[in-house]
């Protein structure tokens, strides 16, 4: 009886491929792998999507600050901006410049431009507070699965280290079973807790290092924001004066 258990645990063991492991582990072992392989699968995808975001903000940034330093009246680039009609090609910046626009030629319609320095204070006050909800709107539209990235990069390794337990007592079950301190019998098992690590590494690592460059990113563009929120207010203030 004992040998034809050893046997079973021998034919059963046989084939440590990668996808042998994971067809002979435990369903508790298996969902813990399924689990932390879209995991890894997810994080990708938005490693991947950021990547690209990124890139194209730099892109979009670089040429509206080339275009707003170029001469071009900020009426003229609002206008134009207003035509295209396509948000696609609007990077944070420009909705940040189009947010504090639409309070400024609000103002010009009504004609609170021209009704004393008590109006003109109200109406930058105004314009700032609203490029400062755009920038937090923007800074949060960046900031989407930033959470989730954070998330699989510390509790990944948790995971797959439940997976490593459960894989160790599956073996010390079997040498309990077959009463024989083979390593043919224990190998399994620890091959499967070993993957389930590998897949929780596999899921935290690029998780962990992306959070860490995205969120240098985003803090690089939320500066980038300030500053253009700042030039903008001094040229504002300047327009006004000269308005006066």
């Amino acid at each position: 009886m004992e040998q034809e258990i050893v046997k079973e645990v021998l034919h059963n063991s046989s084939d440590i491929s990668l996808w042998g492991l994971f067809l002979q582990a435990d369903i508790v072992v298996k969902l813990v792998m399924l689990i932390l392989l879209l995991a890894s699968i997810w994080c990708w995808t938005i490693i991947i999507e950021k990547i690209f975001l990124s890139r194209k903000e730099i892109k979009l940034a670089n040429t509206f600050e080339n275009e707003f330093w170029s001469g071009t009246s900020l009426d003229d680039i609002y206008d134009e901006m207003s035509n295209e009609n396509n948000e696609t090609q609007q990077g944070a910046i420009s909705r940040v410049f189009s947010s504090a626009m639409q309070e400024w030629r609000r103002a010009n319609t009504s004609g609170l431009v021209s009704k004393g320095d008590n109006f003109k204070a109200s109406l930058s006050q105004r314009i700032e507070r609203g490029m400062s909800v755009a920038i937090t709107r923007e800074i949060g539209r960046l900031e989407r699965g930033m959470t989730f990235l954070a998330s699989i990069g510390s509790v990944a390794p948790f995971i797959g280290l439940f997976g490593t337990v459960w894989g160790i007592m599956n073996s010390f079950s079997a040498i309990a079973a077959s009463k024989n301190t083979s390593l043919a019998v224990v190998a399994p098992g620890i091959a499967e807790a070993l993957f389930a690590t590998a897949l929780g590494l596999l899921a935290a690592i690029p998780a962990v290092a992306a959070y860490n460059k995205f969120s240098n990113d985003i803090e690089k563009v939320s500066l980038r924001l300030e500053n253009f929120s700042a030039e903008f207010m001094a040229i504002l203030s300047r327009r006004l004066d000269e308005d006066s």
